[in-house]
C-alpha cells in the first residue's frame, strides 16, 4: 500500500522560510514524477511545483517561481519543497503527489496517482 507523508508545515511570519518533506512508503521516488500542490481555504487545489523522475527537470507555478525550490534525495527516498520569502497568500494545505513518469510534467491533479494527507502552512502578515 502506497502512502505519502508530508511534514514541515508550520506558522511562519511573512518573509520567512520553511522546508516541507514528503516521505513515501511503498513507492520509490526515483521511479515517479513528484509534485507539490496546495489548497487554500475556499479555493481549488492548485499546482505549485513538480520534478521529474530523474530530477533533471522541474516546473513551477508562476506564483511561486523564484521563491520555492523542489528537490529530491533518492538515497533518502524523500522529496522536498524549500519555500523562501513566504507571503500570506502562500497560506494553504500543501500536498505531495506522485505520478507515473512521463516525459512532460503535469500541472493538473489528473497527472498524479498517489496523494498525501497534507501539511498546513500558515503565513502571518
Amino acid at each position: 500500500q502506497v502512502q505519502l507523508v508530508e511534514s514541515g508545515g508550520s506558522l511562519v511570519q511573512a518573509g520567512g522560510s520553511l522546508r516541507l518533506s514528503c516521505i513515501p512508503s511503498g513507492l520509490t521516488v526515483s521511479m515517479f514524477n513528484m509534485a507539490w500542490f496546495r489548497q487554500a481555504p475556499g479555493k481549488e487545489r492548485e499546482f505549485a511545483a513538480s520534478i521529474n523522475w530523474s530530477g533533471g527537470t522541474t516546473d513551477y507555478a508562476d506564483s511561486v517561481k523564484g521563491r520555492f525550490t523542489i528537490s529530491r534525495d533518492n538515497a533518502k527516498n524523500t522529496v522536498y519543497l524549500q519555500m523562501n520569502s513566504l507571503k500570506p497568500e502562500d497560506t494553504a494545505v500543501y500536498y505531495c503527489a506522485a505520478g507515473i513518469r512521463t516525459a512532460v510534467l503535469s500541472r493538473t491533479r489528473h497527472g498524479y496517482v498517489y496523494w498525501g494527507q497534507g501539511t498546513q502552512v500558515t503565513v502571518s502578515s
